[in-house]
């Protein structure tokens, strides 16, 4: 129902037809229905959407923008991208399968929201960025606390900064706060940076221990919902505590929407949701943390926001997520990724886009460029599985088994189905049996799981490399991970090896060898 239909079916209730000589209750029912439909459009507003133009409009080249997705696209994988100048998204693009209503995993990209959280709790009055680490964690805290141990303030988690010499471990055996405060802190705080996901699982906690809410459902009504930030999740420590310094997943035009929130210096839709003088002292230097002018990550550290270089900030997290804040050309880039090299991707953003977005007005139409733009952002895809031969006879159907290992892979069998093209893995893992099926030259999206990667949204491409070997690519779309499994038959036996595109260790998997069963 349309704002007019509301007020109507408002006005002609029963209550005001049959009541014509109460004047006041018809007034009264005339001031509800305006302030319900002030309210409804207010929340239609606050959770909108950013608007779309087109690059020119708002003085981008789409010639640049263009070059910049160009020498984005030889880097593999990228995921998605979203430009956004003067408020307006100009340019936006995921690589197949990934899509616009996917959430994607943070990583550390996740402490500069927990930054704001903090910077919230604060303007609210609940901590201070003076109090020390130690006042809100009595039961956890040594028996002789160390005199650094005692200095170590709110202020020293935020700028990465605790005096810690090693980043203190987070297991399922201990309270993560607990081996925190037991790590020793050989130097005074404020002068030793050491980049401390630990150290923002803290500032979470104390968040939690101040506001009795975790930093999600603290952030809920007061960054999600104006924001119009649908279903965040976040990962919780053993205790329920929100990570804080990764765990966070959100869709490609939230981290844009996050970051417009700062680059407006807090304010949204009229209201002051991050207090101006937060999003100032998080985004300037806190801490030095290098002198190498080349990289980004040499340029100086905030409260929970990296220094860039060209005037620009960001948060970032591992594996090339980004929200990219360029004050001077009032722009915004989201970008969310499975790179091994984090650098090369910003390089290619100074180097290609940025020159393209210094007009403050409006550009000449270039229709030939604008187009070419839009046709490459639609066609934006993660590699397929490249092959052309087809499997040998016998080998479809046929049910290989596996000695007890390690990933739990008990059973697999090929499945061809000559109307589709689709080759389904049927397998047993962990006691389940799954169907993945994979689409040749593209994606089929589905559910599963592989070796460390427990059930959830995938999307699979496949082919035969050889009428002996099928090579399938296993995309979890809503992480940056992408699992290459390649199966090589010999008579009765299958050899089946496993990588990761990135991993934070090994991404190679030893291989599983089944016999026909």
């Amino acid at each position: 129902m349309g704002l007019d239909g509301s007020i109507a079916g408002i006005l002609t209730h029963p209550l005001s037809r049959h009541r014509e000589g109460a004047d006041f209750l018809e007034v009264g029912v005339r001031i509800l229905s305006i302030f319900l439909a002030v309210v409804w459009l207010c929340s239609l507003s606050l959770a909108a959407p950013l608007p779309r133009s087109t690059p020119e409009e708002h003085g981008v080249s789409s010639a640049a923008v263009l070059s910049c997705i160009e020498a984005l696209d030889k880097i593999d994988s990228m995921n998605s991208f979203m430009l956004v100048r003067h408020g307006h998204v100009v340019a936006e693009g995921w690589w197949a399968p990934y899509g616009p209503e996917s959430p994607h995993a943070l990583y550390s990209l996740s402490k500069s929201f927990t930054s704001t959280a903090v910077g919230m709790a604060i303007a609210e009055g609940k901590i201070n960025l003076s109090d020390p680490v130690l006042k809100f964690f009595h039961d956890d805290s040594p028996t002789n606390p160390s005199a650094n141990l005692r200095a170590m303030r709110i202020s020293d988690l935020l700028r990465m900064s605790t005096g810690q010499q090693n980043e203190p471990g987070r297991t399922e055996a201990d309270p993560w706060t607990k081996t925190f405060l037991a790590q020793p802190v050989p130097f005074k705080p404020g002068t030793h940076f050491l980049y401390n996901t630990s150290g923002t699982y803290m500032a979470s906690a104390i968040v939690q221990k101040a506001t009795r809410m975790t930093v999600l459902d603290y952030l809920r009504p007061r960054l999600f919902e104006p924001l119009g930030i649908e279903n965040p999740t976040w990962e919780a420590s053993p205790q329920g505590i929100s990570a804080g310094g990764f765990g966070l997943s959100v869709r490609t035009e939230d981290i844009a929407k996050f970051g417009q929130l700062y680059l407006q210096k807090g304010k949204w839709q009229g209201k002051q949701l991050v207090p101006e003088s937060w999003v100032a002292a998080a985004t300037s230097l806190q801490t030095s943390n290098g002198s190498n002018p080349a990289s980004d990550w040499d340029q100086g550290y905030g409260y929970q926001f990296w220094r860039c270089r060209h005037g620009a900030y960001r948060g970032d997290g591992a594996f090339g997520q980004y929200c990219v804040v360029m004050p001077k050309e009032d722009a915004v880039l989201a970008i969310t990724s499975g790179v091994k090299n984090m650098q090369q991707v910003l390089d290619v953003v100074w180097e290609k886009l940025l020159p393209g977005i210094q007009s403050a007005n409006p550009l000449a139409a270039d229709e030939s460029s604008r187009q070419r733009l839009e046709s490459t952002l639609k066609g934006l895809t993660v590699r397929p599985q490249q092959g052309s031969a087809t499997a040998a006879a016998g080998i479809p159907g046929k049910r290989f088994v596996f000695a007890a290992n390690e990933r739990k892979v008990e059973a697999i069998a090929l499945e061809t189905d000559a109307k589709d093209g689709l080759t389904t893995i049927s397998a047993r893992i962990d006691g389940k049996d799954q169907r993945l099926a994979c689409a040749k030259d593209g994606w089929k999206k589905g559910r599963g799981a592989w070796g460390k990667l427990t059930e959830q949204p995938l999307a699979a491409s496949g082919a035969w490399t050889s009428e002996n070997s099928y090579v399938a690519k296993l995309c979890f779309y809503e992480t940056p991970y992408i699992m290459t499994v390649t199966m090589k038959f010999a008579g009765d036996e299958v050899t089946v090896s496993s990588e990761m595109n990135v991993g934070f260790g090994a991404t190679k998997e030893q291989p599983l060898v089944g016999k026909a069963q």
